[in-house]
């Protein structure tokens, strides 16, 4: 008995170990390495270790050749996300594991862009040189990306500019998916979008509209009349009232900023309510939002609601979708601030007030 408690107690001292070297591993920061010399006609904005805006360089990149199925977009307008100061600074650490221990692999930043197709492979059918198109391709802080002709790339909605048409994909479809395939919201509920002026709250309000839902969206007073204006039924101004404390009880709930407690927003649901978290208070550099990745499974089996944490993959189906809502005026686009191609660090610096007005947007013209 003895020998086993020994083996029991030497198994988990070394387990201890391995998890503390795992921890310091994925938490430690490396330096900052200087960008390599290199020499080409291409700007583009790149990390070399994790921090603050701060730590981003502006380098000369050589423009790359599109592959026999891929699409050479010359960008003209680049859409900042959350995602993009979470890669900056690496955080929750948790990420690491796929962005790099100590630094990230992948320099590149940005994500939604739209510009001009520049040049295609040989095999490419379904784009040109010369078309305007929009879409997803890791690298969008820089003047070129490669996209596979297949994949996140669609036309341009033709009474966009690059500028509002940047500002659509990541935003635009999480508030879609989280709607139409985790809420399933149709015609005649009630659909409350907690963080309605937001990136993704303001398409949330007026995808839900599209959808015949009657709309109730959560704001700071300042917003209120934004919020109103893209065709919330109504609008709860948080700084005056806990939405969570009323009589009115809603079928689905999209939460972007993570407020309130589960038990909180249970208050506020049906019986049979969902709620689609999209967005989460940050619990520590570890994990971040992603606790709620365990919590909301969990805590869903013991009630009659449905908690789901969620994260949107961006696919050309939906980008088409919503480039015929944008087309035919169904949705618009709410811009708070646009920066300059020189400016990329400053909106992200502003991204991370959590203050902006729908999107942050770079205008690379």
């Amino acid at each position: 008995m003895k020998k086993r408690y020994k083996i029991l107690g030497s198994t988990a001292v070394v387990l201890a170990i391995a998890i503390g070297v795992f921890g310091f591993m994925l938490s430690r920061d490396a330096p900052c390495s200087a960008a390599p010399e290199t020499s080409g006609d291409a700007r583009a904005w790149q990390y070399r270790c994790y921090g603050g805006p701060d730590v981003m360089e502006l380098v000369n990149i050589p423009k790359p050749v599109p592959a026999d199925d891929e699409v050479l977009v010359r960008v003209h307008a680049a859409g900042t996300n959350p995602l993009d100061w979470h890669y900056l600074h690496g955080t929750p650490y948790v990420m690491r594991m796929e962005a790099g221990f100590g630094k990230p692999e992948d320099p590149a930043l940005g994500v939604d862009f739209a510009g001009v197709v520049a040049a295609v492979g040989k095999s490419v059918t379904k784009f040109k040189p010369g078309d305007a198109v929009f879409g997803t391709r890791g690298g969008a802080f820089g003047e070129y990306v490669l996209v596979h002709e297949n994949r996140n790339i669609v036309a341009k909605p033709s009474n966009l500019s690059f500028v509002q048409a940047a500002a659509v994909p990541i935003a635009a479809i999480t508030a879609l998916q989280a709607l139409r395939d985790k809420g399933k919201v149709h015609a005649g509920q009630k659909v409350l979008v907690n963080g309605a002026s937001g990136g993704v709250g303001t398409f949330a309000v007026q995808l839900a509209k599209n959808f015949g839902a009657e709309v109730t969206g959560v704001c700071s007073g300042r917003n209120m009349e934004l919020v109103r204006s893209i065709g919330a039924d109504h609008v709860v101004d948080y700084t005056q009232t806990d939405f969570t404390q009323g009589d009115v009880k809603y079928d689905v709930i999209i939460d972007t900023v993570g407020s309130h407690s589960f038990s909180e927003y249970r208050r506020a649901m049906n019986r049979e309510g969902v709620l689609v978290i999209v967005g989460g208070p940050n619990d520590g550099k570890w994990l971040g939002p992603m606790t709620v990745v365990a919590k909301a499974p969990i805590y869903s089996k013991f009630v009659s609601q449905k908690f789901e944490f969620f994260l949107a993959r961006v696919t050309p189906d939906d980008l088409d979708y919503l480039r015929g809502l944008l087309e035919s005026g169904a949705v618009k686009v709410v811009i708070d601030r646009t920066y300059e191609f020189s400016e990329v660090p400053q909106a992200i610096r502003y991204l991370e007030t959590g203050r902006a007005r729908g999107k942050v947007v770079i205008d690379f013209d």
